[in-house]
């Protein structure tokens, strides 16, 4: 339990994340980091002393400081659309040629004399009601362009004429070129056209004290309704058990689930359709508004989290269930021929062995893969002594051996069946090879084959040329073919 003063107010742990999400979170002021600074310098190698440009729009920026001391080469400098209520900081950056801040808080122009090099200035869509804060720049001899598109001061009456005359430098206004006889008419009805202003600036003034007491107004009103909002939620704890208040809380989860639900609807529903002037109080509050919702959330996604039951592996009968976390895809083989089982697990590939925890028993197997559990009941008892696990080196995938504990005499039967037909087939095809072989080989005291060289005899040549040689060699093969014997064995040699 825990104690709040004053009150003494008590409520369980698990309050705690509705207590914050009610709770009115005030965020701190979004200043410049240097983090902020390198990651958007990227550009430049995260390099911030030589950094020349540098973008950080839409970074909920509510403060402008330390530029101009980390980065002094700055020449453009991009700052649109954040929550910066003052220009500051920014009167060392010598060398600064433009500085964009439109679509901020800021209500009034100052502190930029020590830009020498300021070339342009964009202050558009600001809250600048104060023109006569123009005259600042005159000190600004090379600015060139100025817009002011967008802000309470371009209402007023003579509101360009006023500025013209001001800065005789300027070049552009609001997009368009100042031309040499408006600046002389400008000038000519200078007087007049400065009091009028000071005149409208005045009420304009009177009007932002009024927003400003409204807005404070507002914020109280809010800050009470949410304090009331947590009283009459958390309320006195009544004395009873802690088991009675925990049986109490059981019961009401799902209703204050539903109940903070409708609400949260209903109030931003009042927040958005609720009609407010647009004013720097106003965009603050709303980004404050976004802010809270969204640590609101994170704050009960968080609640869940921990609150997630652990996993059921075992029911409380002694059950064993099957459970796959990991959402992994396995296949379990049934290896009859060896008597066991094989389980491939599809880990992922590049998992360090070190986050796996393979635990096999007798009736199912339990692997733990970073934490999470796969669990799967075998088909019929394993031996758990004699397993074996190892990954593949190819995919990775995690295969487990599972000799089988009961003894099945068939399967070596099979075996020894099988290898003795492969004993018998490779002799018979011995056999055949051998008797081709005999077939082939021929006995020479059976057979004699006459000697084809010796068939003609050999006599002495003459020399008296072939044409004389020719008559003589039919003759002596006429005479061989008569002392020839026939013999059948013998194959003919044609």
């Amino acid at each position: 339990m825990i104690t709040l003063s004053p009150g003494l107010w008590c409520f369980s742990a698990t309050e705690i994340p509705l207590l914050l999400a009610n709770e009115l979170v005030v965020p701190k002021e979004c200043p410049v980091t240097e983090d902020l600074v390198r990651r958007r310098a990227e550009h430049n190698n995260c390099e911030i002393f030589s950094l020349e440009e540098i973008s950080l729009h839409q970074q909920e920026i509510e403060k402008l400081e330390y530029l101009d001391k980390w980065c002094r080469d700055l020449k453009i400098l991009y700052l649109q659309n954040n929550l910066i209520p003052k220009i500051e900081n920014v009167s060392k950056l010598k060398k600064l040629e433009y500085l964009n801040v439109a679509l901020n808080n800021i209500e009034r122009i100052e502190n930029l004399e020590g830009c020498e090099e300021l070339k342009k200035l964009d202050l558009t869509a600001n809250f600048i009601g104060e023109l006569s804060s123009v005259e600042s720049l005159k000190h600004n001899i090379h600015l060139k362009e100025l817009f002011l598109t967008g802000n309470p001061c371009t209402e007023f009456e003579g509101y360009r004429q006023f500025v013209v005359a001001t800065l005789h430098q300027l070049k552009y206004l609001d997009s368009k070129e100042i031309e040499r006889s408006e600046r002389i008419k400008a000038l000519q009805d200078y007087p007049e056209v400065k009091q009028k202003i000071r005149e409208q600036e005045q009420v304009y003034l009177h009007k932002r004290a009024r927003e400003k007491e409204e807005a404070e107004r507002r914020m109280q009103e809010r800050k009470d309704k949410k304090q009331k909002q947590m009283e009459s939620k958390l309320g006195f704890d009544s004395p009873g058990s802690p088991q009675e208040k925990e049986n109490r809380q059981a019961e009401g989860d799902g209703e204050q689930e539903t109940c903070r639900t409708v609400e949260s609807d209903e109030e931003d529903r009042r927040f958005w359709e609720e009609p407010t002037p647009y004013t720097p109080e106003s965009r603050l509050e709303t980004h404050r508004y976004i802010e809270e919702k969204r640590r609101a959330k994170d704050n009960t996604r968080e609640s869940k989290k921990s609150e997630k039951p652990p996993w059921t592996l075992v029911t409380a009968e002694g059950k064993v269930l099957n459970v796959n976390v990991p959402k992994l895809h396995f296949s379990l083989k049934d290896d009859e021929e060896n008597n066991q089982f094989i389980l491939e697990l599809a880990v992922y590939r590049y998992l360090d062995t070190s986050l796996l925890d393979v635990d096999v028993q007798p009736t199912y197997i339990r692997v733990l893969v970073k934490g999470k559990p796969f669990q799967f009941v075998l088909p019929e008892e394993v031996k758990p002594d004699s397993s074996s696990a190892k990954r593949s080196q190819t995919t990775g995938h995690l295969v487990v051996t599972m000799p089988k504990a009961k003894e099945i005499i068939l399967a070596k039967q099979k075996v020894s069946a099988s290898i003795k037909h492969s004993d018998c087939d490779t002799l018979q095809k011995n056999a055949r090879r051998s008797g081709k072989v005999e077939k082939l080989e021929v006995d020479p005291s059976k057979y004699s084959f006459p000697d084809v060289t010796k068939i003609i005899q050999e006599k002495e040549r003459t020399g008296q040329g072939p044409l004389k040689l020719q008559p003589e060699k039919m003759t002596e093969v006429k005479e061989s073919c008569v002392e020839f014997e026939n013999d059948e064995d013998v194959p003919p040699l044609i």
